[in-house]
C-alpha cells in the first residue's frame, strides 16, 4: 500500500473542505471495498476523508412518504430496519443476499454505490485495463470473460457493476442525493451510474468532490410483490452470475398496474428497460407475458463467448422472478426448458 494522508471530519461542510476537488483523495466509511482496491495497488489516492463521524446514518421516512436512507447507515442495519423490511422488502431481499454478514455490518449505503467491479483484468495491475488505465486495452475482450456484460457494453469495456443493492435501488426509482461544493443536488438513480462507452474508468456521474448523504425511496416499495432473485457460483458470499429485481403492482383481476424489472450481473450499470416495461401495463399477468418481456429486456445481448450462457440464464431468471413475484402457483409457472 502507497502512503497517504489522513483526516478525520465532523461535519460536510469539513469533508467538502478536505476534500475540495480532487480526484486524487478519495471518502472512506466502512472502506470495504476501497481498502482492498488500495492494498491491490488499484486505486492510490493521496489523502482519505474519514467520513465515518459524520451524522448521515439516520433512516427515516420523507414528507412526501418515502423513506430516506442515511449514506452512513451500514447495510446490515437497512436490510433489518422495521420500515424497510415492512415496506421496502425487495431492498432488504437485496441486502441480504449481498457479501457476508461481516461485511453488511461494516458496509455504508453509500460506500454500496461506488463499489467498482470485480472483473479480473482490473485488480491485475501487471496487465492493461480501459477502467484503470484508460487506452491500455481491454483484454477481456477475447481473454476471461465468464463473469462479464451482455448488455451495454463497449469495446473499450466489458465490466459489471457488482452490487445487489443497487439493482433493487434501480427497480424502485430511488433518488440519490448529494453535496458537493456547487450545493446540493437530487440524482435519478437510472443517472447515477454510467455505460462504459469511451470512459469506463468513469463509473458514475458524481463530480470530483461530491458526497452521496442519503438515498431517497419512493412511496411505492411494491411490498406485496416484489422478488430479488440472485444466481451465483455458490450460495453465499459470491458475486451475482444473474440477478433480477422484480416487482409488480397487480389489480384485484390479475392484471399488471405497474410492472418493474432490474438486472444485475450483465452490465456496467443496473440494466432496465422501461418501455419493454410499459408494454406489459394492462395486461394480465402470466408466464407467457413476462417471456415477452424477457426476450424484450435481452434483446440487445451480445455475448463475449464464455460468458454466452448469461443471456438464456437470464431470461429464465426475469421469467422466474416474475412469477414468484406476482404469486403465480407451481402449477402455473413455466418449466425453465419451455422458454429460451
Amino acid at each position: 500500500m502507497r502512503p497517504f494522508d489522513y483526516t478525520a471530519v465532523a461535519s460536510v461542510d469539513d469533508a467538502l473542505r478536505e476534500a475540495g476537488e480532487s480526484p486524487e483523495c478519495r471518502f472512506i466509511a466502512g472502506g470495504t471495498n476501497l481498502l482492498d482496491l488500495m492494498k491491490e495497488d488499484v486505486m492510490r489516492p493521496v489523502k482519505l476523508v474519514d467520513i465515518s463521524r459524520l451524522p448521515l446514518d439516520r433512516i427515516e421516512p420523507t414528507p412526501g412518504g418515502g423513506l430516506l436512507l442515511g449514506a452512513l447507515a451500514r447495510n446490515a442495519d437497512t436490510a433489518y430496519h422495521p420500515l424497510v423490511q415492512q415496506r421496502y422488502p425487495l431492498l432488504a431481499q437485496a441486502l441480504l443476499a449481498g457479501a457476508s454478514p461481516q461485511l453488511r455490518n461494516m458496509a455504508s449505503n453509500g460506500g454500496n454505490l461506488l463499489q467498482r467491479t470485480r472483473c479480473f483484468y482490473f485488480y491485475d495491475v501487471a496487465v492493461p485495463c480501459n477502467k484503470r488505465e484508460p487506452g491500455s486495452g481491454c483484454p477481456a475482450r477475447g481473454g476471461l470473460n465468464r463473469i462479464h456484460a451482455v448488455l451495454g457494453a463497449s469495446e473499450h469495456c466489458i465490466a459489471t457493476h457488482p452490487s445487489d443493492f443497487c439493482v433493487a435501488l434501480a427497480a424502485l426509482d430511488a433518488r440519490v442525493h448529494v453535496r458537493g461544493s456547487g450545493g446540493a443536488r437530487t440524482i435519478a438513480f437510472a443517472d447515477f451510474h454510467r455505460l462504459p462507452g469511451d470512459r469506463p474508468e468513469l463509473d458514475n456521474t458524481l463530480a470530483p468532490g461530491e458526497l452521496i448523504t442519503g438515498i431517497e425511496l419512493p412511496e411505492e416499495g411494491f411490498a406485496a410483490h416484489a422478488v430479488y432473485l440472485k444466481l451465483r457460483d455458490r450460495q453465499s458470499y459470491a458475486f451475482a452470475l444473474v440477478s433480477v429485481a422484480a416487482a409488480l403492482d397487480v389489480d384485484d383481476d390479475g392484471r399488471l398496474r405497474d410492472i418493474r424489472v432490474a438486472l444485475g450481473g450483465v452490465a456496467h450499470k443496473p440494466w432496465r428497460k422501461r418501455a419493454a416495461e410499459q408494454g406489459c401495463v394492462g395486461q394480465r399477468a402470466s408466464t407467457g407475458v413476462f417471456a415477452e418481456l424477457a426476450d424484450a429486456l435481452m434483446a440487445e445481448a451480445i455475448g463475449q463467448g464464455d460468458n454466452d450462457f448469461k443471456i438464456p440464464l437470464a431470461r429464465r431468471a426475469i421469467v422466474r422472478a416474475l412469477e414468484k413475484a406476482a404469486g403465480l402457483p407451481a402449477d402455473k409457472r413455466a418449466a425453465p426448458e419451455s422458454f429460451s
